[in-house]
């Protein structure tokens, strides 16, 4: 990954330290994409839509409201604005490649619902995508069953995915005799006697589409969503079978669509040419076969570039928006132009790069475990060991010309005196004075590599080694669960305090109790960096927010209840005459509700509970008194919130 180096603001001191700085240590401008910045105050704002004009909205003063009204954190913001400018952004570019290349087809996006299910996603889609006649994908009946109940537009697509009973079959048919275009793509070939026999049961011509499973090879994270190896779609000859059995049954004049997907965050432009080459072919060919088409659905792919690099490392991408649409507009209209058949609709299942920026998660730091010593070295022992003593002479010897040389040592003399109590050979007192000096050694060198012209990778190290954790008031698995599994990268910052100067190196930890609850993996425009540039904060003091961004595409709906952390608190943001309007509130996880996730009754609860405070009544280990007390306290304890809640 090749970035823009910002080695030298490391190198710039707090004194002089601008907002500027921030924004280019945070890379806000890379990855932003116009919707993100950094203000003089250093706070970080997002451009929201007020009337005809635009505005910097602090997120911080959104959040102030958000205190104001009693939502605790942590906290998921919604900006629909951003959402409505995705969609509008990947029309209108289609729409200017399709006139460039004088493309004689049109074009019509999909929203796959699996990307955020959640119902104001859904409506907020429906709502202004209408302008553009956008429709949704379902690849389920659940998410059938919800596309069904908001999109209405008789001109939009609802593509129908995924395995398909005959309930999902009859759904899909009866909604193509009320008006939509519902068309259903046969993923596997067994499915199409059970459409055929379920269409002529209710007597409804189908839309039929076909999944093709594509040779050329994918790039990213799901690059086996494509290829050989792809789970669904049909293989050449299958097609060939499917197309001979439409033939024999009156139904390939029912054929109208072929589709294809790579994998979601596909980095490279011409990963996306190849396979919309190969897929045109088949398409051409179906055509030649005597199914009438009209369709090409390219699905998925179009990638959000999470660290701002522009390159093809798989957080990123080397391709804008525009770009996309006009390379799949010349690769489709060049070569169906080439046999003499009409250029095709065509459709895009983009569903990451249209919600990634409409959601911000924002979560408040709890505590601070430092790491990092001073130079002041501890109190030693009465009694020492030779050994011990050996560490003493490295600590106070280390010099800028032998800094390698004083690590080796202090490492060497540090597992000597471990190895040493292991055999009871010094005591606790002495092994805890050794391991504290040689953090302290370790600060001293950090400090000084700044010195050298060249910095050797072990000493490199050293400074992820000496991060501080910070430990945020949100769950990894329930809001960031791609993080976790897939090392997904996203764009992490605090929110305020940008003026400043962020001398801290850290970790996040989140309080799931988990080892893995952790991030530290960051955006960097060097490489992936593994601790986070943060300020220090004093104890007690939980109003420092960190913001994590570009969200929206499958966080919410792949969290789980880890530790029975639930579901944040979700609030809508717009702007109305200058001032940001909270909309589509919709309350966090209790703690009833979690536990009822898992089978658990509340009131059973309440009840079991309640019959052990009496008997601890009955035995003299409690008064009425302190019973009414910690009865009142469990209840209240259900009601509330599964996350810190405190009073700031």
């Amino acid at each position: 990954m090749s970035t823009p180096d910002t080695s030298h603001l490391e190198s710039v001191p707090a004194s002089a330290w601008s907002a500027d700085d921030s924004a280019a240590l945070y890379g806000i401008t890379d990855w932003g994409n116009n919707f993100f910045s950094v203000s003089d105050a250093g706070e970080v704002t997002v451009r929201l839509r007020d009337g005809k004009k635009r505005s910097e909205v602090p997120i911080a003063s959104i959040i102030d409201g958000l205190r104001d009204r009693g939502t605790d954190f942590p906290v998921l913001l919604r900006f629909r604005d951003l959402l409505h400018d995705r969609i509008s952004e990947l029309n209108q570019s289609f729409r200017t490649a399709i006139a460039d290349s004088n493309y004689q087809g049109d074009y019509r996006g999909v929203y796959p619902i699996k990307v955020n299910q959640q119902r104001q996603v859904i409506e907020e889609i429906t709502a202004f995508g209408k302008r553009f006649h956008y429709g949704l994908e379902a690849g389920s009946k659940p998410e059938l069953i919800a596309a069904l109940a908001h999109m209405h537009d008789e001109e939009a697509y609802l593509i129908c995915n995924g395995y398909k009973d005959e309930e999902f079959i009859d759904l899909a048919l009866t909604a193509r005799k009320m008006g939509l275009q519902v068309i259903i793509v046969l993923e596997m070939p067994s499915e199409l006697n059970l459409v055929i026999e379920r269409a002529e049961k209710l007597g409804i011509r189908p839309l039929l589409g076909v999944r093709a499973r594509l040779a050329t090879k994918s790039e990213g994270k799901w690059q086996e969503s494509a290829g050989d190896k792809s789970v669904f779609g049909l293989s050449a000859s299958q097609i060939i079978e499917t197309v001979d059995q439409l033939k024999e049954s009156g139904y390939i004049d029912c054929l109208t669509l072929l589709h294809y997907h790579q994998g979601s965050q596909i980095p490279n432009i011409r990963a996306i040419r190849e396979a919309a080459t190969e897929a045109t072919r088949m398409y051409i060919d179906l055509v030649k076969e005597g199914a009438p088409m009209g369709i090409l659905d390219t699905g998925g792919g179009l990638a959000v570039d999470y660290d701002g690099s522009h390159t093809d490392f798989p957080a990123s991408c080397n391709y804008t928006i525009s770009e996309y649409c006009a390379d799949l507009v010349e690769v489709i209209g060049q070569t169906c132009t080439a046999e003499n058949i009409e250029h095709p609709t065509i459709i895009s299942e983009s569903g990451r790069a249209v919600v990634a920026y409409y959601s911000v998660l924002v979560f408040n730091i709890l505590d601070v475990t430092k790491f990092q010593l001073d130079d002041t070295p501890p109190t030693p022992p009465a009694t020492m060991s030779p050994t011990l003593k050996n560490l003493i002479d490295v600590a106070e010897n280390i010099s800028t010309d032998s800094l390698q040389e004083n690590f080796n040592d202090a490492t060497y003399y540090r597992d000597q005196i471990r190895e040493m109590h292991v055999h009871g050979r010094v005591s606790l007192r002495e092994r805890g004075y050794a391991e504290h000096l040689f953090w302290n050694i370790v600060t001293k060198i950090t400090r000084r590599l700044s010195e050298l012209e060249f910095v050797p990778e072990e000493l490199a190290e050293l400074r992820s080694q000496t991060h501080d954790y910070y430990y945020g008031n949100f769950s990894l698995f329930q809001s960031l669960p791609d993080s976790w599994a897939i090392d997904q990268l996203f764009p992490i910052m605090p929110i305020h305090r940008l003026a400043e100067k962020p001398t801290q190196q850290a970790v996040l930890a989140d309080i799931t109790c988990d080892c893995d609850g952790k991030i530290d993996r960051f955006v960097d425009r060097r490489d992936v960096a593994h601790t986070l540039p943060l300020h220090p904060i004093q104890p007690d003091d939980t109003g420092y927010c960190i913001g994590v961004f570009l969200v929206g595409a499958y966080q919410e709906t792949l969290g789980d209840l880890h530790n029975l952390l639930g579901d944040t608190n979700v609030v809508g943001v717009h702007l109305e005459n200058g001032k940001p309007v909270y909309s589509h509130e919709v309350e966090g996880d209790t703690v009833a509700d979690v536990l009822s996730y898992v089978e658990y009754e509340p009131k059973v609860l309440v009840e079991k509970f309640r019959s052990f405070a009496e008997n601890a009544v009955n035995s003299g280990k409690i008064t009425p008194r302190e019973r009414k007390e910690v009865m009142k306290s469990y209840r209240h304890g259900l009601d509330g919130y599964t996350y810190f809640e405190s009073d700031i």
